[in-house]
């Protein structure tokens, strides 16, 4: 973990720095007379819209050999697929779509077998999240949607890539990134006492849309800590970049609500375009080594997460909900992956 001062992690974390990062800060531009991707192979998340669709472009524009576009939807994703292929970037790229739903346990554990049939894979840049307005439970694992997409289905789609990148990588160490979010600093966090930790999510007088995404994200910082302690960044390097405040479609969920109305107001005002927000996804992939291993990536720096990831309260919190995610996982050995990882 890097070392942060308490001031440095205070001071990042207010509404007002984030207006500030906003209005005068952006990720840097990757050069691609710096970045050559040319014969590697990318894997983009949520590919075929917004920030995700972006990447896509990005990638192609550095020289990428083959990219594959993970999509909930194929029709969706082979409609992204024709625009970049119109746009005439990068011809000589292979572009893939393939079906990718992070709210299914069975597609994700499809998803990662088809990638095991690669020959190579150098970066995976997983983008795919949802902000959900109203409180649904997923009907095949319980937990409710939020939870499930943004940190379940995150949770095991990353370690059951890690041993794919470490095998399938010639460049060692591979790239993974998924995606972060200031949110996470203004979590509420209510459910933070309760024992278990993961089920508490799952009754609906718990669920508030105001501070269930930040949340959600709050806890993909937390694994991440964990994540890293035992998963060298010799194995793969995994960070955690933050886009900001983008004009990228999350807020779907809530078109022609108040709530939806507001916040396109705030994206008027303050909101990046999908384009730059991508170059934070892809500068962590392509620019940062293992001294971003297990770290936040903000306008291509390595800064401070979420206060209350470096609290004794959220170191603690952090240990139990890595327990309650190995055995919510343990279907798919997620454990004993990440011991032979370590060793």
């Amino acid at each position: 973990m890097a070392n942060f001062t308490s001031a440095a992690i205070t001071k990042r974390a207010t509404q007002g720095a984030f207006v500030r990062r906003q209005l005068f800060g952006e990720p840097p531009k990757v050069s691609p007379k710096k970045i050559n991707l040319s014969g590697r192979t990318a894997i983009v998340t949520g590919a075929n819209t917004g920030i995700g669709f972006e990447c896509c472009a990005q990638l192609l524009d550095l020289g990428v050999g083959s990219l594959i576009m993970a999509v909930r939807s194929l029709p969706k994703g082979e409609e992204a697929k024709q625009q970049l292929l119109s746009s005439k970037r990068n011809a000589q790229c292979q572009i893939s779509v393939c079906k990718l739903d992070l709210a299914s346990y069975d597609s994700i554990t499809a998803f990662v077998d088809y990638t095991t049939t690669l020959d190579r894979l150098d970066i995976v840049i997983n983008n795919a999240g949802v902000c959900k307005r109203s409180f649904e439970l997923d009907p095949k694992t319980g937990h409710e949607e939020s939870i499930q997409v943004n940190y379940l289905g995150n949770a095991l789609f990353v370690i059951l890539m890690i041993p794919v990148l470490r095998q399938k990588s010639p460049v060692h160490p591979g790239r993974m990134t998924f995606v972060s979010s200031d949110t996470p600093a203004w979590a509420e966090f209510k459910e933070k006492d309760s024992i278990p930790l993961l089920t508490a999510f799952d009754k609906r007088q718990s669920f508030k849309f105001q501070d269930r995404y930040a949340t959600s994200k709050l806890l993909g910082q937390l694994f991440l800590q964990e994540l890293a302690k035992r998963v060298s960044s010799s194995v793969v390097v995994i960070n955690a970049p933050n886009p900001g405040l983008c004009k990228s479609g999350l807020d779907r969920d809530f078109k022609g609500s108040m709530v939806g109305y507001a916040a396109r107001f705030m994206q008027f005002l303050i909101a990046r375009d999908a384009s730059v927000g991508a170059r934070a996804l892809v500068d962590a992939a392509v620019n940062h080594g293992p001294a971003s291993h297990g770290q936040y990536v903000e306008d291509g720096k390595v800064v401070p997460m979420a206060p209350f990831v470096y609290q004794p309260r959220g170191e603690a919190i952090a240990k139990q909900l890595w327990q309650e995610t190995m055995a919510e996982l343990s279907f798919a050995d997620v454990e004993g992956i990440i011991n032979r990882l370590g060793k």
